[in-house]
């Protein structure tokens, strides 16, 4: 048994998303919650500029005692998560576009996939869709703007409305069946999707992958935690803090958010 937290870094508050899904499949364990939304979004830095923010806020997950850390960004794991593996001694547990489920789902055999650039670009996009989705027609659009008004708590804007119709139309004029959220900071945007996504078509989310992942790599190597009275979650942010309790809201237990000067 291992009481030390969870440690989950995100380029701003999409990693929320993830974070839901592992508290509810592990309610025992504590967690740590690094928001870097002062560079978000990932996405539209270079590669190596991805690998050096990786990096630190790894270290810093580090040296707050955290037994495995979790990239909960898509663009974070497609450019890092090798090197972090490789060089630091705790498991990582990464994110990727959920392409299998959704290809294995698909009857229309097209599935559309909105992704940051960052994402869309990388090595292990493609390797990932070539394994797992050849025999379908992949629909790639990237959420440019999407990050952006979702850190600056417009998540359900109008603005955000408009940019969502705009990157739909093509995917939906194909006959796409399944789309996949290939960004963790989209899962926020579920609501608009459901109003201008047909009825039948699926959206696919990698969250409770995600969880059930954490758990199992927890359990390989002895690192789940002790039963006890209650859980603590801390989050900070250097940026926005108070864009992470309107997230949120409603949690209970014992929640503790801060601003980080990092």
């Amino acid at each position: 048994m291992d009481n030390r937290p969870i440690g989950i870094f995100d380029s701003g508050v999409g990693g929320i998303s993830i974070w839901k899904e592992i508290r509810s499949k592990l309610p025992l364990e504590d967690t740590l919650y690094l928001a870097d939304s002062r560079n978000a979004p990932y996405g539209e830095k270079t590669s190596r500029e991805i690998l050096d923010l990786s990096v630190k806020n790894t270290e810093w997950l580090l040296n707050k005692g955290c037994k495995l850390i979790v990239v909960a960004c898509n663009t974070a794991t497609t450019n890092a998560i090798d090197h972090l593996r490789a060089h630091y001694p705790v498991p990582f547990i990464g994110i990727e576009p959920a392409i299998k489920p959704a290809a294995l789902g698909s009857a229309t055999g097209k599935v559309g996939v909105l992704a940051t650039r960052g994402t869309l670009s990388s090595k292990l996009f493609h390797s990932t869709s070539r394994n797992h989705a050849s025999h379908i027609e992949i629909l790639e659009q990237e959420g440019r703007g999407l990050v952006e008004l979702i850190e600056q708590g417009k998540a359900l804007s109008g603005e955000t409305k408009n940019l969502i119709r705009k990157y739909l139309q093509p995917m939906l004029a194909a006959g796409i069946d399944h789309l996949v959220l290939g960004c963790t900071h989209y899962p926020h945007l579920i609501p608009l999707l459901k109003e201008e996504l047909p009825e039948g078509i699926r959206i696919i989310d990698c969250g409770e992958a995600v969880a059930r992942q954490t758990f199992r790599i927890l359990e390989k190597h002895g690192l789940l935690s002790a039963e006890k009275e209650e859980t603590t979650h801390q989050f900070y942010s250097n940026a926005n803090h108070e864009l992470l309790s309107h997230f949120l809201q409603g949690e209970s237990g014992d929640i503790r958010i801060a601003y980080l000067d990092f």
